[in-house]
């Protein structure tokens, strides 16, 4: 088992936008998210950057997303959608989904897999 202080140092730049790419490649092939699918346009090219951007410094990374959209709040740009339950719990699927695809570490599934969840819990606005 390794150790890392952070998923960045783990994962790296490349490594934390290669899991981006899967999670929105896997969003957009599988039916079982295609309700989550629906509440992005046809282009998830902005959107894969952006969370990218976000998660690099969200896992221990340089604040990138801070730098170009100067806040890192994540309820304001999801306001305009309807988030409960349901929505939390398919997004937080298919990133494991995502993790397990790209075949992360343990240790490293470990370290994301909670505060995922939580990630995703604080953008519920329903």
């Amino acid at each position: 088992m390794t150790s890392y202080e952070s998923p960045y140092q783990a994962l790296k730049e490349s490594g934390i936008r290669d899991l981006v790419n899967e999670f929105y490649r896997i969003m957009d092939a599988s039916p079982n998210y295609s309700e989550l699918r629906a509440m992005h346009s046809a282009d998830l090219s902005g959107i894969s950057e952006k969370l990218g951007d976000y998660l690099v410094g969200w896992m221990g990374g340089p604040q990138i997303y801070l730098e170009k959209y100067g806040s890192v709040c994540m309820t304001g740009p999801h306001k305009a959608f309807s988030i409960g339950p349901k929505e939390r719990d398919a997004w937080v699927s298919c990133m494991y989904e995502a993790m397990d695809s790209l075949a992360l570490s343990d240790d490293v599934k470990e370290m994301l897999k909670n505060p995922i969840y939580r990630l995703a819990d604080a953008v519920k606005n329903r």
